[in-house]
């Protein structure tokens, strides 16, 4: 995908997309919710608040179907997907990518990674 003359400039520049899916107690895959994930996001959104950063918005999501790994959350326009466990991680990922736009790249998660195809 890429930007294509005419049009409108991104409403932001990064859009961080936290799964905070919640699946019945017992789900053979479990989900991000029951892992913790509404704490994490909410904790990154409070930092990213606190750094400044302005035209980062950071949204819950519906399940991103790699359960088996959460939480998860991807990254966009870059569409890197990162499995943060502890709000260390939020934070090296909000300083690393966000502020430094570089990667955390013990967190991050591989095409391949995921669930049985």
């Amino acid at each position: 995908m890429s930007v294509r003359a005419g049009d409108p400039a991104p409403y932001y520049d990064c859009h961080v997309f936290v799964c905070t899916n919640e699946r019945p107690a017992g789900h053979p895959r479990g989900c991000c919710k029951a892992r913790g994930s509404e704490k994490l996001r909410d904790y990154m959104k409070a930092r990213a608040k606190e750094l400044g950063l302005k035209r980062v918005r950071i949204n819950s999501a519906g399940c991103l179907d790699r359960c088996e790994l959460g939480p998860t959350m991807v990254v966009y326009p870059e569409g890197i997907w990162y499995r943060p466990q502890t709000r260390e991680d939020i934070d090296e990922i909000l300083r690393a990518h966000l502020v430094e736009g570089g990667r955390v790249r013990r967190l991050m998660l591989q095409p391949e990674d995921g669930p049985a195809k």
